[in-house]
């Protein structure tokens, strides 16, 4: 009988953050694959755990996808995880699900933290529905071409920057969108969070004048969405 594929969601920052069931899982599964080896060293060194990690990264994933395939069709057991969050969400392992998914191993979520849903509730905009964007293109044209895709979406937009290129994408996302309430959220659950709240250009002069740093998630209403609150 194959294994199981587990996707183990780790901290985004605060180490008490890991589920019980995450826990028990990475002490019970026989591998860990890991985007950053180091990364889950320390989480598995605070809870005592000794276990065997290899890396699973976009560099390697060609090369470990077979040998991942072949532990799991002898019986082994994989919970893959990513240097923080819930694995897949813009991270390496969709080809690792999808490969599972054809060979009929069975994929199971371990659902935990993630800085999407985090900065998302912490925003203070709508939650009933919202589209991830991911990282932006790196380009300003690229990036503007994407932002004119969701801009008469009614969705709340969140998506993951730089610190280096946060004024950027902030004035792309005032130029494309408009003025809109927003939020920016940087180092969640870690000693430094901060949540920034207000309209775009008061957030892209808050940056200016303060520059941020760590990882940062930038949560923009949709469209047409301060018009309903106020109606």
């Amino acid at each position: 009988m194959a294994g199981t594929l587990y996707l183990v969601a780790t901290p985004i920052g605060n180490l008490e953050d890991v589920t019980l069931r995450a826990l028990r899982v990475l002490r019970e599964v026989d591998l860990v694959a890991a985007e950053d080896t180091r990364q889950v060293r320390k989480l598995l060194d605070r809870y005592g755990i000794q276990q065997r990690v290899v890396s699973y990264h976009e560099h390697n994933e060609r090369t470990r996808i077979p040998q991942l395939l072949g532990a799991l069709r002898s019986g082994r057991s994989v919970a893959l995880v990513s240097d923080a969050g819930t694995p897949v969400l813009q991270d390496p392992g969709y080809r690792l699900v999808r490969a599972c998914a054809e060979a009929g191993i069975p994929v199971v979520p371990v659902p935990g933290p993630s800085a999407v849903t985090a900065a998302l509730v912490a925003s203070g905009l709508p939650t009933d529905r919202f589209a991830f964007l991911g990282f932006l293109p790196r380009r300003r044209q690229a990036r503007r071409r994407s932002l004119e895709e969701v801009r008469d979406q009614r969705a709340t937009l969140v998506l993951f920057e730089s610190p280096r290129r946060l004024v950027d994408c902030l004035q792309d996302l005032l130029e494309v969108l408009g003025d809109r309430r927003a939020a920016v959220c940087r180092e969640l659950t870690k000693v430094h969070e901060e949540v920034r709240r207000g309209r775009l250009s008061d957030l892209l002069r808050g940056v200016r004048d303060q520059p941020v740093r760590g990882e940062v998630t930038v949560v923009v209403e949709g469209a047409g969405r301060e018009r309903e609150a106020a109606g």
